[in-house]
């Protein structure tokens, strides 16, 4: 026996404990119906919410994947390949135009450095100079081994960058597949706009679609009990009198 029942049965509120019983159980269940609605039409709430005039009828989240696309500018897939190839023409464009500087600078600096390796050329023919007229002297072998050292760290910078200018033209050839790639793209967007057009050519009509008499809506052997409206018959009628 639960707490409720027995301040209910000392309070004198029921006399039989098995109808007491009935009535929190009905109450129970009626509850719980209640619940199960308050459920249903919020789902049902959400699912018109989620529904547009650009989607099909019917088309949730729940129920998207029985559907295609709706045909916004999004998902339009000529519009998407054309914004691709517009996009990826610029970037393109942007990155030569990075890779060109980079390789212009590495023309400059490598320009400065040759500069710098005749200057220690120079130094290093006036310290042997030196030091063969004054071997006693330390300070002109001294200065000697420093342009030396100096001298064949300029040649690895100079190697390194003729390494860099090589593997920037490189880069450029490999970036030269992304135009290849572009007019691949729209050689798929010509394709299908060629077929987008057959396919109108194929299904135009002579008559325009305003002058057409409007389809019936119930047919003999039709399943559904739908009537057609007063509306229906009245704009029927008047399509009969054009």
């Amino acid at each position: 026996m639960t707490q409720e029942e027995l301040d209910a049965l000392m309070s004198g509120d029921i006399d039989d404990l098995d109808s007491f019983e009935d009535e929190k159980s009905t109450s129970d269940e009626e509850s719980f119906i209640e619940e199960e609605l308050s459920d249903d039409l919020t789902l049902q709430d959400d699912e018109l919410k989620e529904t547009d005039d650009s989607k099909p009828a019917g088309y949730t989240k729940q129920t998207s994947h029985h559907w295609p696309l709706p045909a916004t500018d999004e998902n339009k897939m000529v519009h998407q390949l054309d914004d691709v190839t517009k996009e990826s023409e610029e970037k393109a464009s942007e990155i030569f135009d990075i890779i060109d500087g980079v390789s212009n600078k590495l023309v400059e600096s490598e320009e400065f450095i040759n500069n710098i390796v005749e200057t220690l050329n120079s130094n290093i023919e006036l310290f042997k100079t030196l030091n063969k007229k004054f071997p006693d002297v330390e300070a002109f072998a001294t200065h000697l081994e420093k342009n030396n050292a100096a001298l064949d760290e300029a040649n690895e910078i100079i190697e390194a960058m003729q390494s860099g200018g090589d593997s920037i033209m490189n880069v450029m050839d490999i970036m030269q597949y992304q135009d290849i790639h572009r007019q691949k793209i729209e050689r798929v967007i010509n394709v299908m706009r060629a077929l987008s057009n057959y396919m109108n050519s194929l299904f135009e009509g002579r008559i325009d679609d305003e002058k057409r008499v409007s389809s019936a809506q119930h047919i003999v052997g039709d399943t559904h009990n739908e009537l057609a409206s007063n509306e229906d018959i009245e704009a029927l009628l008047a399509s009969f009198a054009k």
